[in-house]
């Protein structure tokens, strides 16, 4: 991914922001120039749960140039009820099933040679257990 690219998906590339429609309401990720409903063109910018479940999941053995393998990667469904496909991290293999709670967080994707930029992007994990209050 280019630099000047990558500046410019950064929103949905670190916060999952996703469009949603003022004609019909519809949600949709990523960014269109029209809704994928109704077609309309008067869309807003919409940040979305970053939260969902596991609706299928493989691990990819050989990995392309500039990722490491293998490397867990799934189609989650969001709290929207939008599907889209993301790299699983910190969990293991044989921990994943469809149905399992996840949430988005911000990690290193890539990084361009070594004294290039870093490319941030969104993955998901398992939705850790919240701590009791001492």
């Amino acid at each position: 991914m280019d630099l000047a690219r990558y500046h410019r998906l950064r929103s949905a590339y670190y916060r999952l922001e996703g469009q949603r429609c003022t004609s019909c309401q519809a949600v949709q990720f990523p960014a269109r120039t029209t809704c994928r409903i109704c077609r309309a063109r008067t869309l807003e910018p919409h940040r979305l749960s970053g939260r969902g479940t596991v609706y299928s999941h493989a691990e990819v053995g050989p990995a392309p140039r500039g990722f490491a393998s293998p490397y867990l990667v799934a189609l989650v469904q969001l709290e929207e009820g939008l599907l889209l496909t993301a790299q699983l991290t910190d969990v293991d293999p044989e921990d994943v099933m469809i149905g399992l709670p996840v949430e988005m967080v911000t990690r290193r994707i890539q990084e361009h040679g070594a004294q290039g930029y870093l490319v941030y992007g969104y993955k998901f994990r398992p939705i850790l257990p919240r701590r009791k209050a001492s």
